[in-house]
């Protein structure tokens, strides 16, 4: 005779047993919160300027060639220009020509190298100082949200963007242009881009644009004033600006990257990283920047052949 199975005490007190206990519920899951990047290009572009520019005035020597100099009790080799050869205390044109700046008949005898050399150059201390705070404005908000590396590409491609657009309208080639203000358009008008691309995640959408273009127009508006070169300008915020669709789109609200998502969890309603509109927008942008610097640049070279090779006469 088997022994009989061992009654369960709920059953002997009268009591129907317990309903098993449910499985352990996963913990809550959520993603990350972004980490601003720590900006350190946009301040060394900063100390770049400033060495460059003490150099410059160092080459410059003015107390070698002029008894007027400015501050030259004070600043002895590093004195400005008379005030009647550079109202924006800098050097003399002869040295920014020396060192790199932009001139179309150099560029088109083979010293491409001047279309970059000529951000980093300055016509003087005033010019100097309102483009860096405008650098430091605009492009430390924008270092520590989207990193140096696009940051760093956003501000060459820009400044290049300008110098050539400076180049093709100087139709006489007589225009000797210096500065980095091509490359700080180009961040404006990256920022233009990026509310566009990125509409969907901002809340006061319209309040934003707006303010923005505010800024952007009054800006513009300074390169209407006397030896102000507004084509570079012009260049560089529109090279900013596509290259903004390209450089600087967020993930769509909602998104979240796999690597963030721990083993065996299932999430309900996954997006994709980007919206339709923002690949369209990318792309789009990514051809007519190729198309309009390739363009561009061939239009410096074939001119510059026209010019050079004589024409021969047909029998």
């Amino acid at each position: 005779m088997g022994k009989r199975p061992p009654i369960p005490p709920d059953i002997e007190n009268g009591r129907p047993p317990l309903p098993p206990l449910p499985p352990p519920s996963r913990p809550p899951f959520r993603p990350p919160v972004p980490v601003p990047w720590y900006a350190w290009l946009v301040p060394l572009i900063f100390a770049a300027n400033f060495i460059t520019f003490a150099t410059t005035m160092y080459l410059n020597d003015c107390p070698s060639r002029s008894d007027n100099c400015l501050l030259f009790d004070v600043l002895g080799r590093l004195s400005f220009q008379p005030i009647k050869e550079n109202m924006l205390l800098g050097p003399s044109i002869p040295t920014l020509r020396r060192l790199g700046a932009l001139e179309r008949k150099l560029v088109e005898e083979g010293e491409k190298w001047r279309l970059v050399s000529c951000i980093w150059l300055h016509g003087g201390l005033l010019h100097l100082l309102a483009n860096m705070i405008s650098l430091l404005c605009i492009g430390m908000r924008l270092e520590q949200e989207f990193g140096f590396l696009r940051i760093g590409a956003l501000y060459v491609i820009s400044g290049l963007g300008g110098s050539i657009m400076s180049c093709l309208t100087d139709s006489r080639g007589e225009r000797v242009s210096v500065g980095a203000s091509g490359a700080l358009f180009g961040l404006l008008g990256a920022m233009l881009s990026e509310l566009i691309t990125n509409w969907t995640i901002y809340e006061n959408k319209c309040t934003s644009l707006m303010t923005l273009i505010l800024i952007i127009a009054l800006n513009l508006s300074v390169g209407f004033l006397p030896r102000v070169d507004n084509s570079a300008h012009c260049g560089g915020f529109l090279a900013g600006f596509f290259l903004g669709f390209v450089l600087l789109l967020r993930p769509q609200y909602g998104y979240v990257n796999p690597k963030y998502i721990p083993p065996g969890y299932d999430v309900k309603h996954k997006k994709s990283r980007y919206k339709c509109y923002q690949n369209v927008f990318r792309f789009t942008s990514l051809a007519i920047l190729l198309a309009g610097f390739i363009a561009g640049y061939a239009k410096l070279l074939r001119e510059h052949t026209v010019e050079t090779v004589p024409l021969t006469d047909v029998n």
